[in-house]
């Protein structure tokens, strides 16, 4: 019992503190709200008022259809040449000669042999119409008679090979004279009177005259809008030329990287060898750099979201954008996009904003 009498006053004392407590927690003032963010204050654009199409370009020759290395096909001694470095040469026009005496006699031989097949044949032929006479007057045998006419048939292949080597020898003949295959230009004279030429030896490169076609080569990534551009041209000392693209190589070259685009010149004005920049504009709209920012390692734009009050930033991601490059405007963004042009830098993602 005094253990118990003890404790009761300081029971007294905590219940009497707790009550003053609660009463002051009664009567504080309640917490103030947090203060709303402040609406970053930025300028807007349609987005079809600021985007661009950039020119693509590339380094480009212009290349002639045909550059070929016109080769001896017979051996022998060069007896002459007609047509020096620059010279313009038309299809079929003699270029050298090349000594025509060994193959002039290997003629005269397969035409010796087949007059000589000839003469047997025609030998061959009476003969049988010979034994069919006696044979019908029972003086020859059907024996002899079927011997007749194998002969015969014998010396008719005969003379078909004959003719064979004749054509054979005439083609070598003609072997010795040089001609120019197409209508073009001598590049190079590398014939010499009196050498001795074998099949293969070089005597000309020759370069076609006529249409020409323009070779560049192009990064990957831009050959998507090469193929889809409306405005292609050659930029030279000589001016712009206009072009059209023939064929993009579906295999990128090593180890330069890049595809191999073929052209031809709408009016045909410069010159194989030309050199110049094939140039192009992209057909696709892209946003300039300036207005591109980066949020969490990604690169996007901004654009108005809602209006008043309610407005806000909405931040859009440009996915394969380059720093300090135009990126190609998302399919998602309408021309009529309001694009925020100004305060983009302080922006973040669903920011209220203040459109002066």
């Amino acid at each position: 019992m005094k253990f118990s009498h003890f404790f009761a006053p300081a029971r007294t004392g905590l219940l009497c503190l707790s009550l003053l407590t609660s009463y002051a927690g009664a009567q504080s003032p309640t917490a103030a709200p947090a203060a709303a963010a402040t609406p970053v204050s930025v300028s807007v654009a349609r987005l079809d008022s600021v985007w661009v199409q950039p020119e693509r370009e590339a380094p480009a020759t212009v290349l002639a259809r045909n550059v070929s290395r016109l080769s001896a096909e017979s051996s022998g001694t060069l007896q002459r040449w007609t047509a020096d470095v620059g010279a313009k040469v038309q299809r079929g026009q003699v270029l050298a000669q090349i000594d025509p005496r060994d193959a002039e006699l290997g003629v005269q031989r397969a035409q010796s042999a087949l007059d000589a097949s000839q003469a047997r044949l025609d030998l061959a032929q009476a003969q049988l119409k010979r034994s069919e006479e006696l044979v019908a007057q029972g003086f020859y045998s059907q024996e002899a008679l079927l011997q007749r006419q194998t002969e015969l048939n014998l010396m008719r292949s005969e003379l078909q090979n004959q003719r064979a080597q004749l054509a054979t020898a005439q083609r070598q003949l003609s072997k010795t004279t040089l001609r120019a295959p197409f209508t073009g230009t001598v590049q190079e004279r590398l014939a010499q009177t009196g050498e001795a030429v074998a099949p293969g030896t070089v005597l000309y490169v020759l370069i076609e005259t006529g249409p020409t076609e323009v070779q560049a080569q192009i990064d990957p990534s831009d050959a998507r809008s090469l193929q889809q551009a409306t405005r292609i041209w050659l930029q030279t000392s000589r001016g712009d030329e206009a072009l059209r693209l023939l064929r993009l190589s579906s295999t990128i070259n090593t180890p330069a990287r890049t595809q191999t685009a073929r052209l031809t010149l709408v009016n045909g004005a410069n010159p194989a060898g030309t050199t110049g920049t094939l140039r192009w504009q992209d057909p696709q709209a892209h946003i300039p750099s300036a207005y591109i920012v980066k949020r969490k390692d990604q690169l996007g734009v901004f654009v108005q979201q809602g209006t008043g009050s309610d407005a806000k930033a909405r931040f859009v991601p440009l996915p394969g954008a380059q720093e300090g490059r135009p990126s190609p405007a998302p399919k998602a963004l309408g021309g009529n996009t309001a694009l925020i042009v100004q305060g983009q830098l302080a922006l973040q993602d669903q920011a209220p904003i203040a459109v002066r």
